[in-house]
């Protein structure tokens, strides 16, 4: 990977609408995803796993960005 792809990797990374999308996209599935794999726990207020709570909102987020770096390299070839 040449230096000027890792550096527009970073800027894009680094954007504000990226991380707006993309903490959207997490908001979202994150959020229907805990309730599917935590929903019992969450309506009866009881201790989630916090570890698994977070991990599944940082998940999407990462997938989507990764996949907007993705397109936008292809794009930039």
């Amino acid at each position: 990977m040449a230096r000027d792809e890792i550096r527009s990797g970073l800027k894009t990374w680094f954007s504000p609408y990226l991380r707006r999308r993309c903490g959207i996209v997490a908001l979202v599935v994150g959020s229907v995803l805990n309730l599917i794999n935590q929903g019992d726990i969450l309506i009866k207020l009881g201790s989630p796993n916090w570890f698994k709570l977070v991990l599944t909102y940082l998940v999407p987020y990462f997938v989507c960005a990764f996949g907007a770096i993705s397109a936008a390299r292809k794009v930039g070839r």
